[in-house]
């Protein structure tokens, strides 16, 4: 046997007889580890199918609901979306029973449902960004237009989503105030947004077209 032979097997030994003291003294610990991770995997699916099952549950009360408002029952549809405590379905149901108590003239509370959605930070931005949005338009024939800007000037930016909608609230309710001045200029930016949906771009024709002999006996 070369002498490079001889150290290798007597290497061998040496790490065999360390594996062998470190796993007398360690094994529990290591056995006990690998139980701890199997444990946890095992703790972690069963939590994955858990949540399913929480969000298939709520999701039949969701269309549940949706479809009891569809038949014309308010009431009850309410009290259903009510029912639905879950981290998604749950604030699709605020806005759902919301958007019913505005239909049914509860503008003061759906305003106040919309505004915790809005002031909820852990619900996702758009669904925020939306009950803001929503509570504008509940209060467009009441409210302010100092109170609405308050509300929807954020939105008034370009690249924004909602600022179409932003800017067609805040004309309407300047021209119910007969600010006239102030109704042109929403329009005017209107207008002038390319990207400005169809619908709302003929609204706003036809409100420039209101305007003209207001603003001309100013």
């Amino acid at each position: 046997m070369s002498d490079e032979s001889l150290f290798r097997e007597v290497d061998e030994e040496v790490r065999q007889e360390q594996y062998k003291k470190l796993w007398d003294r360690y094994g529990n610990v290591i056995v006990a580890g690998c139980v701890l991770v199997v444990a946890v995997v095992a703790g972690y699916k069963g939590y994955e199918y858990w949540q399913l099952k929480q969000s298939q549950t709520a999701g039949e009360a969701f269309f549940s609901a949706v479809k009891t408002a569809g038949k014309g029952d308010t009431a009850a549809a309410i009290a259903q979306f009510q029912t639905i405590d879950h981290a998604g379905f749950g604030v699709l149901a605020k806005l759902r029973e919301a958007n019913l108590l505005a239909e049914t003239g509860k503008a003061n509370e759906a305003v106040a449902i919309y505004d915790a959605v809005a002031a909820d930070a852990s619900n996702h931005a758009s669904l925020r960004d939306l009950a803001k949005i929503r509570a504008a338009l509940v209060l467009a024939d009441t409210a302010t237009p100092a109170d609405l800007e308050a509300r929807v000037k954020a939105f008034d930016e370009p690249g924004n989503s909602w600022r179409h909608t932003a800017r067609e609230i805040m004309a309407a309710a300047n021209w119910r105030v007969k600010d006239y001045a102030a109704t042109d200029a929403q329009v005017k930016a209107i207008l002038a947004d390319s990207e400005t949906p169809a619908g709302v771009r003929q609204r706003a024709r036809m409100l420039a077209d209101l305007l003209v002999p207001l603003l001309a006996a100013k």
